[in-house]
């Protein structure tokens, strides 16, 4: 029955889209309860399309009414083509082309019935070109002409360009524009109309004259005869206005071929349950065909299947379902592979962006890694001159102190001049104090700078350490540099050592500068008398006077002030005397 119903609403679909909405409801109601033997319900009719707002004057409104009120009533007795053509007839004139066919209103039907048979079931309704190709072949090969594939492939490939598939009355057009029947005349495509839709329309699987022996009277009498998918019926002519009987065929039927006899040739038999039917064919050829034909139905009926058109339809129709769906299941893989590709494309970018990132930190730490080691480099040059003006320093220091050692033995040898036999005496004396105080200053700058070389060593160690924990890459650079400070180093512990062992000569100096003191002192004593009279010149060497002393240019003097003056007072006292 859904089968049946689909069938039913393509009709009527093509009927009520070609009627006013505001009659289309209750013209449609009536003509079909009419074909389709459905009692009629005015009361339910007039109270469904009442006159106010809320009537459905629409296709979806009126749905509900034709599928509660007709469509389940529907047993099925009713006549499918009067159907049909009551449909045809509400939309046939609005719809029809104006323009000449070369087929008639009759043909023009036949096709219209068999569009709503192809089509698709989704509205509205079109055929697809599998379809047409199925339809014009059919049609060509009961015209007997030849298929012309390729000029249906070119057909076929600009009707694809513009949209899935025709409407019922550009199929009609196409077929009534002889495009594929070129060469035939009106009446060759009438009658391959005819015996499509036959086949399609009323299941007419096979059909001709054949004689059939009567059960009374056991005369043979020629009848037209047609099979469908469940019974055999047969007729006085082909115009099928007289009736004569029917076979019903079931699944317990059979059809066996008889020898000649009685003079009729071709003869075979039809077993049924309750009756058995003897007919002879024209010749061997129609005696096998039918023989076929029928057990092909029985088969059929047996195994509960329809009917080889509607089943190559179905399959037809399961076919482009499939293709279809795997064409959206491939658009949607498609899709995805699309959108995993974008978002690999977006991974992609976002590592490149990383990357470069990571190349431009890179790049940047290289950068002020060079510039920390070119710091470093400027900072060690600064160290190394500044060790070196250091050095030189302490090299002109040395210098200008030997200088005023040589000036100062210069002037004790001019001592010894003067003073003659005193000289040694104040010499040793004076020698002693001078070597005395040398050797505290020598004494003192040598720890001085044994105390800034150990500083210096102590900054130089730390500044090792740091540059240990520098890191590898920079170790392995700055190597030499510390191979050079280790030099530099081992330098200032040799002059460190060398300055501890002149230390230690100064402060022997120093002890044998105190003896040399001492014994200068004592032999001092024994010449005071002698030089009494060089009062002027040299005094005798006593114990210091607690008195601050005079600076000269070659260090402490040897009197105080007090000293002087009372020595200038003497002077002048013994120069008035002499006078």
């Amino acid at each position: 029955m859904v089968g049946l119903k689909e069938e039913l609403l393509k009709s009527i679909w093509h009927a009520f889209t070609a009627l006013d909405l505001d009659r289309s409801g209750k013209v449609l109601s009536h003509n079909l309860c009419t074909v389709l033997n459905v009692p009629h319900d005015p009361v339910a009719l007039e109270e469904h399309f009442r006159d106010d707002d809320e009537g459905p004057v629409s296709n979806q409104g009126y749905m509900p009414y034709l599928n509660k009120f007709i469509l389940e009533k529907v047993q099925g007795n009713f006549d499918k083509v009067e159907f049909n053509r009551m449909c045809w007839t509400l939309c046939a004139k609005k719809n029809l082309s104006k323009s000449p066919l070369l087929i008639s209103d009759e043909d023009a039907f036949k096709v219209w019935v068999i569009f709503n048979f192809l089509s698709e079931d989704k509205y509205p309704l079109i055929i697809v070109p599998e379809e047409i190709e199925y339809l014009l072949k059919k049609i060509t090969e009961a015209m007997g002409a030849g298929w012309q594939q390729e000029q249906f492939d070119h057909y076929k490939i600009a009707l694809n360009t513009s949209r899935e598939g025709l409407s019922a009355w550009e199929l009609i057009d196409l077929i009534g524009s002889g495009q594929f029947s070129k060469g035939m005349d009106r009446q060759t495509v009438s009658m391959a109309i005819n015996e499509v839709f036959n086949e399609l329309i009323l299941d007419v699987l096979k059909q001709g004259y054949m004689m059939k022996k009567g059960h009374k009277r056991k005369n043979w009498m020629e009848r037209w005869f047609v099979l469908k998918p469940n019974i055999i019926s047969y007729y006085v002519s082909e115009d099928l206005k007289d009736k004569k009987g029917d076979i019903i065929l079931d699944g317990n039927c059979c059809v066996e071929a008889l020898p000649d006899k009685d003079g009729k040739k071709c003869l075979f038999l039809i077993k049924c349950l309750d009756k058995t039917f003897e007919i002879s064919a024209s010749d061997k050829k129609k005696k096998q065909e039918w023989i076929q034909a029928i057990q092909s139905t029985v088969s059929l009926l047996r195994a509960g299947s329809p009917p080889p058109h509607k089943e190559a339809r179905q399959k037809r129709k399961e076919l482009r379902q499939k293709l279809q769906a795997e064409q959206e299941e491939l658009e949607r893989q498609m899709k995805e592979l699309q959108a995993a590709n974008e978002n690999k494309q977006k991974e992609l970018e976002t590592v490149r962006k990383q990357l470069e990132a990571a190349a431009a930190r890179a790049a940047e730490e290289e950068k002020k890694r060079l510039q920390t080691q070119v710091e470093l480099q400027d900072r060690f040059s600064l160290e190394l001159e500044r060790e070196k003006m250091v050095r030189q320093k302490m090299e002109e220091q040395v210098a200008q102190k030997s200088s005023e050692l040589e000036q100062y033995l210069q002037r004790v040898r001019e001592l010894e001049e003067m003073y003659k036999q005193l000289q040694e005496a104040l010499e040793d004396e004076k020698q002693a104090r001078q070597d005395e105080e040398t050797v505290r200053k020598l004494q003192a700058r040598l720890l001085e700078e044994e105390t800034a070389k150990r500083a210096e060593l102590e900054k130089w160690h730390l500044q090792q350490q740091q540059t240990i924990q520098m890191t590898e890459a920079e170790k392995q650079e700055l190597e030499n540099q510390r191979m050079m400070k280790e030099q530099a180093l081992q330098v200032a512990m040799e002059q460190l050592k060398q300055l501890e062992l002149e230390r230690k000569e100064a402060l022997e100096q120093y002890e044998e500068v105190k003896k040399k003191l001492e014994t200068a002192a004592n032999n001092t004593k024994s010449w005071k008398d002698k030089v009494a009279h060089h009062e002027g010149l040299i005094r005798l060497i006593e114990p210091g006077s607690k008195n601050p002393h005079l600076i000269t240019n070659w260090g402490p003097a040897a009197f105080t002030e007090a000293e002087l003056e009372q020595r200038q007072r003497s002077w002048k006292g013994k120069k008035a005397t002499s006078e």
